[in-house]
């Protein structure tokens, strides 16, 4: 069995120790992955601030056109990387399919705003004085990143970092380390210099804790739970260390009377089955207004019973396994305890009794506002649907919790669309839309969905400092 190594300052290390990597179709191992110690994060981060004044001194341009060699390498090998998220996190191919579309949009974008940091000239107010803005890169970004979309996230991370000028080291979840070690395949090829892109695997508090205490290291992106995110946080508090945190989310569905009831349920669909139910912006409470309330439950279960299980290798499977035991008893949990609320089970509801981490797709009816689905990420094909009577009720439940990263509308009312767009708490708000995310647009959360932002121009602006310099010409 294959033990692949970790990318550190150029060179492909096997160490002495590794682990495991789980297929959750099979909960065979697939292969084994180099893990470090804490000595070899600290000399990671010692060779990319060493790398450093050389790679921000590349032009703008040149920055952009290695991450153009890195993206036609990805594009070279689309098929075959995947097939590596599928056999390690279990989506479907043709998910996968589409997570590697979207890295290579993602580097593609930032290809090419590599090329646009712009200062500026402010207008003096003191005759002699000349003032100047100039965007500088804040130096060595330490991107940790989760098992849900292990190339996609990571490549929103590192694509910025990289156009921006900064070194990168990137620690992947230790469940699908095996597409960043593609993706780090990708940048050895594409001949980037020594130490501006770095992959390393191992212990995540003890990671993490280098990290954050080593001064060389100067910023944190991290995409995961809250109550990780609330940990990196406290641990940079004494080091004042600049973190953008993308964490979890609780996503509200808001159904309107007058949707194209159709349309609502594909939407809910994409919102809330792709990838197993396991997204952050997965939808995860779905509010119906009460005059379509039938009808949409009626629909949205015979579309929920239609869709396929099994292992994501398989092109005709929409639903693959969940990641590991611990979820798949979490949608137990969760699905119980809103029938002893009183809600119904309108489909699904069990595990499989096959092998692998497998969960029926499940719409629950009539759910209680108190359940445990309604204000805990499930993470799982668990679709949770409840009544609603106005608008102004509506918003109140959508806004109804400590999260705040996406929230979905279903209306045709062109009035209520922008009340709802400023109403909602959320950082991306999906109106008659499934899929909002796109490479030119910001995405992240508001309240303790994370701070700060990912994609777009201001996906960039995450890894650069703002200098203001004031010349007297005397």
């Amino acid at each position: 069995m294959k033990t692949h190594p970790v990318y550190l300052n150029g060179n492909w290390v096997i160490t002495g120790d590794s682990m495991p990597v789980i297929n959750p179709a099979s909960t065979e191992v697939i292969g084994r992955m180099s893990v470090v110690d804490r000595v070899h994060v600290a000399q990671a981060i010692s060779d990319a601030h060493a790398a450093f004044q050389a790679w921000r001194e590349v032009t703008g341009k040149g920055r952009g056109e290695l991450l153009e060699k890195i993206a036609d390498e990805l594009e070279r090998r689309r098929e075959e990387v995947a097939r590596i998220i599928t056999l390690e996190n279990g989506k479907p191919i043709g998910q996968s399919q589409g997570e590697v579309a979207l890295a290579l949009d993602h580097l593609r974008w930032f290809a090419a705003e590599a090329r646009r940091i712009y200062g500026r000239v402010v207008p003096q107010q003191v005759e002699s004085k000349r003032h100047l803005v100039l965007r500088t890169p804040v130096g060595v970004v330490a991107a940790i990143t989760p098992w849900n979309f292990p190339l996609m996230l990571a490549v929103r991370k590192v694509a910025p970092a990289l156009a921006a000028g900064c070194p990168v080291i990137l620690k992947p979840a230790s469940q699908t380390p095996l597409a960043a070690v593609a993706l780090a395949e990708c940048m050895s090829k594409a001949e980037l210099p020594p130490g501006v892109f770095q992959l390393l695997a191992g212990p995540a508090e003890e990671i993490a804790n280098e990290f954050l205490e080593n001064p060389l290291c100067r910023k944190i992106s991290f995409t995961g739970s809250t109550e990780v995110g609330r940990k990196l946080i406290a641990g940079a508090a004494r080091h004042v260390k600049p973190l953008s945190l993308e964490l979890g989310g609780n996503a509200p569905v808001l159904v309107f009377e007058d949707c194209m009831v159709d349309e609502a349920v594909a939407g809910t669909l994409m919102a809330k089955f792709r990838n197993t139910g396991q997204s952050c912006v997965a939808a995860n409470r779905i509010y119906v207004q009460r005059q379509v309330y039938d009808a949409f439950i009626r629909r949205l279960t015979e579309k929920v019973q239609a869709l396929e299980v099994g292992d994501g290798v398989d092109p005709q499977v929409q639903i693959g396994p969940l990641i590991d035991e611990a979820a798949v008893a979490k949608a137990e949990e969760h699905v119980q305890d809103a029938i002893n609320g009183g809600a119904e089970l309108r489909c699904g509801g069990h595990r499989l009794g096959r092998v692998g981490f497998f969960f029926e797709p499940t719409v629950l009816s009539g759910v209680g506002h108190s359940s445990l689905c309604m204000f805990e990420e499930t993470f799982a094909p668990v679709a949770p649907v409840t009544a609603f009577d106005t608008e102004e009720e509506a918003i109140t439940l959508a806004n109804k919790t400590i999260h705040g990263l996406a929230a979905y509308v279903f209306t045709r009312d062109l009035g209520r669309m922008f009340r709802l767009a400023e109403a909602l708490e959320a950082g991306t708000i999906g109106i008659n839309d499934g899929l909002p995310t796109t490479s030119q647009c910001p995405f992240g959360g508001v309240k303790q969905s994370g701070w700060g932002r990912e994609l777009g121009i201001e996906g960039l602006d995450a890894f650069l400092d703002t200098k203001h310099i004031s010349v007297d010409l005397g």
